[in-house]
């Protein structure tokens, strides 16, 4: 897997671009300037983000695996230490299936419904491989959704939750926010300058 190098990086045109950035040059990027990207965050080979008016915005420490896509005119945000496994699809956009209207992007809106709706992603949300959020869905923080899931409600705080439509069947240890706090403390110490640099 390869990544941009920073100078290329920064030529994208992204809203935000924070430190430690790696992003492969085979994802496909669509309107970056509504796209923001915190530091330390990685996007893989083959992952499609398209924001729509709504913007895109990825915290720090967020994973997004191969194959990944996030797309939709409103609003999709990645929140701090969040990760998506390989081919999960968040939309924020989705098509009317019930046949009362027309569907899909080349017919002209007077004859489609399209339902734009934000999709949250919480702190320490880790989503399963081959899984789908649809809009207007938050998931809280912690909370973990299995391989292959549909979610299309929100998911609570540190549940584990799976299936078709994905429900919840269990709850997951808070001991990594203890970790985090050890993360981001240990930043601190390698930023602040020594008593013999400040002399």
């Amino acid at each position: 897997m390869t990544f941009y190098a920073q100078d290329k990086l920064q030529s994208l045109g992204f809203k935000r671009l924070g430190k430690d950035v790696m992003l492969s040059d085979r994802a496909s990027i669509y309107n970056p300037a509504n796209i923001e990207i915190d530091d330390n965050s990685r996007i893989d080979d083959f992952c499609v983000l398209s924001a729509g008016a709504g913007g895109i915005a990825i915290g720090r420490y967020v994973h997004i695996a191969v194959y990944c896509s996030l797309i939709g005119s409103a609003r999709i945000e990645m929140r701090d230490f969040s990760g998506l496994s390989s081919r999960v699809s968040i939309y924020s956009s989705n098509d009317d299936y019930s046949g009362e209207f027309l569907t899909n992007p080349t017919v002209p809106v007077a004859y489609t419904r399209v339902t734009n709706a934000p999709v949250v992603v919480g702190r320490h949300v880790i989503i399963g491989s081959g899984s789908i959020v649809l809009p207007n869905v938050t998931l809280h923080d912690g909370s973990a959704v299995g391989a292959l899931s549909l979610v299309k409600r929100d998911c609570e705080e540190f549940g584990t939750y799976f299936g078709v439509p994905a429900k919840r069947i269990g709850h997951r240890r808070r001991d990594l926010l203890q970790l985090e706090q050890e993360l981001l403390e240990s930043e601190i110490k390698v930023r602040e300058p020594s008593a013999r640099d400040s002399q």
